[in-house]
C-alpha cells in the first residue's frame, strides 16, 4: 500500500520560494563567473534561462 501526504498549501508556497531563491542565486554566481570572465556569451545564455525560469535579470545581475 502507497500512502501520499499532500504538502499544505503552505510548504508547498515555502517549497517554491526555495527552488526560485536557489535559481536566482545560481543565475548570480554564474553571472558573476561570466562578468569575471568578460564573456557576453555566457551572460546571453543566462539571460534566456532567466527568461525560461520567469526571473528577472535584476533579480541576479544587481549586487545583493
Amino acid at each position: 500500500m502507497v500512502v501520499t501526504v499532500m504538502a499544505s498549501p503552505d510548504q508547498a508556497l515555502q517549497s517554491q520560494e526555495r527552488r526560485r531563491q536557489t535559481l536566482v542565486e545560481s543565475l548570480r554566481h554564474r553571472y558573476a563567473a561570466a562578468q569575471s570572465r568578460q564573456d557576453p556569451l555566457a551572460k546571453q545564455g543566462l539571460f534566456k534561462e532567466a527568461v525560461y525560469l520567469n526571473i528577472l535579470p535584476g533579480e541576479f545581475t544587481d549586487p545583493a
